[in-house]
């Protein structure tokens, strides 16, 4: 697919990331567009990423990635519109496509995502979709943007609230997780720095093999729990203390609060 021209409304961390990513992928920086209100944030965008163009203004453009706080994302599709942009990626949490689309009109055509914070390094996780009249092409385009960053899977927006709710808030379920395994380690005698080595490698290790192994994560669990031996004591407390209906109802949670903020 053609590296046209971008204009992303919110320059933050995960705009950042994206247009990192798009740089790998082979955009001009001179291609890329920042409308940012903080000068200071303009500045730092322009030393990470030098000869993108960066404002703190709309001005004309073909296409747009909105990423600003959900209560800017229409205004910021109304403007993108305005300005010419005849597709815009939302990334903003809770705004329906249909939302955005109203905002937009019917000459620009508009994707919903929900990417993750995994996208800063290279391997983010997204959801999109979008209503029924966005045309093929425009997701193709969508899907290149984020695949800049990670991996990319459709879905209908009815489904669009548990993608949130797992991969969207997922890092932070496994931050805690970390979290609470360093605590335990200190509290076994480790030292806060090998506690800390010991996790973090832990979780890059493990996730290293989840991701290239054929196998299911209930077999490379299986793998690792040798009948009455340590890892089968373990993963006894585990399942006693009701970790899998305590994971369920936490997605639950989250989904219903997706669907909060969307209506």
């Amino acid at each position: 697919m053609q590296k046209e021209p971008i204009t992303f409304v919110g320059g933050g961390n995960m705009g950042g990331a994206i247009i990192e990513g798009l740089l790998r992928a082979g955009w001009k920086s001179s291609d890329i567009s920042v409308v940012e209100l903080s000068q200071d944030r303009r500045d730092a965008l322009q030393r990470l990423f030098p000869g993108i163009q960066t404002s703190d203004v709309i001005g004309p453009c073909s296409s747009g990635v909105i990423a600003v706080k959900p209560g800017g994302a229409a205004d910021a599709c109304k403007a993108l519109s305005a300005a010419g942009a005849t597709r815009v990626l939302s990334i903003a949490a809770g705004i329906s496509a249909a939302t955005l689309q109203n905002a937009a009109g019917k000459h620009t055509s508009v994707v919903r995502a929900m990417p993750n914070t995994p996208a800063l390094v290279g391997e983010g996780m997204a959801g999109i979709c979008a209503t029924e009249t966005t045309p093929e092409e425009v997701l193709q385009w969508a899907e290149t943007v984020l695949g800049a960053v990670g991996k990319v899977v459709r879905v209908p927006e009815s489904l669009i609230d548990a993608v949130t709710a797992i991969s969207g808030s997922g890092p932070a379920y496994l931050f805690l997780i970390a979290e609470a395994l360093t605590n335990a380690a200190i509290d076994q005698g480790l030292s806060a720095e090998i506690a800390d080595v010991l996790v973090r490698q832990l979780f890059v290790g493990s996730a290293q093999l989840l991701g290239t192994s054929a196998e299911s994560p209930e077999k490379l669990r299986a793998n690792v729990t040798s009948p009455n031996g340590v890892t089968a004591a373990a993963i006894a407390t585990f399942e006693a203390s009701g970790i899998r209906e305590a994971i369920s109802q936490t997605v639950k949670s989250a989904v219903q609060r997706s669907r909060e903020m969307g209506n």
